[in-house]
């Protein structure tokens, strides 16, 4: 049997997802994109993961989709299936009640920026290069455009997908693609730092947090400001709150239930 696409490892409320497919770049095929989608699924329904880690295996985060599998199945309700596939994946990631944060060792490129794009937050290795480059072979990256046009201003991930062009680590940060940019060797310190200042925060907080985010972001104004209204009173309602509102005037640590 061959060894699973998707590694999982738990350790202290952080789940590490791990993309195992070195020898192919860590390619989006469609056995990964389920593993993906299985693991998401699972995740969401486990209390004990607080926050979540995507990692990756080898010199390459993720080189996008499978070209080769691809190009074997020239139909068009095939990749009509195939996109719908990916960017379920890519929903169901953001949709998580955890915060998923992305570690960049390497390369992302088209799909591979694009799940980079999807993650909550993003550390890279100043190694680390971006593209969307499907343009290069003729595939304009529309869907990875969903992700990096709601991270990047539009003229700047406008051009990233008409040139198909890489930019660094430094340029990605500049742009707001990645939250923090540090040497290699200091990658895991900087994500573990993410993690624990998370791990730090009541649960409740933060998945509603991050619900009401990604929700405000679609609406106008008025109505954003509406339902994040609504968010902030029934989350003033919870243990959490009511706790860390009553340590901070008595000017103590907050003992957090949840």
């Amino acid at each position: 049997m061959s060894s699973p696409h998707v590694l999982r490892q738990d350790a202290a409320g952080v789940c590490t997802l791990t993309l195992n497919r070195a020898d192919s770049y860590n390619v989006l095929s469609e056995q990964m994109l389920a593993e993906l989608q299985a693991a998401f699924k699972a995740i969401a329904q486990d209390r004990s993961v607080r926050v979540v880690v995507l990692a990756a295996a080898g010199k390459a985060f993720c080189a996008g989709h499978d070209l080769k599998q691809m190009q074997a199945r020239p139909e068009l309700a095939y990749y009509q299936d195939l996109f719908q596939q990916c960017s379920k994946v890519m929903l169901t990631l953001q949709q998580l009640p955890q915060p998923v944060i992305a570690r960049v060792q390497g390369l992302a490129t088209a799909a591979g920026c694009q799940l980079v794009a999807m993650c909550d937050l993003a550390v890279a290795a100043d190694s680390a290069r971006f593209a969307v480059s499907g343009v290069n072979v003729g595939l304009f990256c529309a869907t990875p455009a969903v992700a990096l046009t709601r991270n990047l201003s539009r003229k700047q991930a406008m051009e990233m997908l008409l040139t198909g062009d890489f930019i660094d680590a430094a340029t990605a940060l500049q742009r707001g693609l990645v939250n923090r940019v540090v040497a290699a060797d200091a990658l895991d310190a900087e994500v573990g730092a993410l993690c624990a200042s998370i791990l730090a925060k009541p649960a409740l907080a933060i998945s509603m947090g991050k619900q009401v985010f990604y929700q405000q972001l679609e609406m106008g104004m008025q109505a954003a400001y509406q339902l994040a209204g609504q968010s902030m009173a029934c989350n003033m309602l919870a243990d959490s709150a009511q706790e860390g509102v009553q340590a901070f005037i008595e000017k103590r640590a907050p003992n957090w239930q949840a």
